[in-house]
């Protein structure tokens, strides 16, 4: 079966246990159509880039699936229907993500460039001598 990552956003206004539900809800879904989710993070609540619906923050959920089309579209179409639902996305990938996502680790583990953080850097001259 192919492989899928979804991401949904939900509104700011339920809790993280509605939040929770509705994640158990979508899971239940791919599980009545024949597939698996095999991973659910909750990102937690965040601001948006730009105001959805009336709302400034958003309830972020990351699921790997794995699933035929038909359980994957069953649940975008139910994600459609649902009020709390503000944004959704679902990307066919090669390969399922093993451990934490990105969002989940800290920011100096992600800083994977060499020196990033730790570069020495030469104060500039100003042309004006003491």
């Amino acid at each position: 079966m192919p492989f899928y990552e979804n991401v949904f956003i939900s509104r700011q206004d339920v809790s993280s246990t509605q939040v929770e539900a509705l994640t158990e809800q979508f899971a239940n879904i791919v599980k009545e159509n024949g597939g698996e989710v095999t991973k659910r993070e909750y990102w937690g609540l965040r601001n948006l880039a730009f105001r959805i619906k009336k709302n400034r923050k958003g309830h972020y959920v990351l699921m790997n699936i794995d699933a035929p089309a038909k359980a994957v579209a069953e649940m975008e179409r139910n994600m459609r229907i649902n009020e709390d639902v503000l944004r959704h996305m679902t990307v066919r990938v090669e390969a399922l993500e093993e451990g934490q996502s990105m969002m989940l680790q800290r920011r100096d583990e992600r800083d994977s460039r060499e020196g990033r953080r730790t570069r020495d850097y030469e104060p500039r001259e100003t042309g004006a001598e003491t």
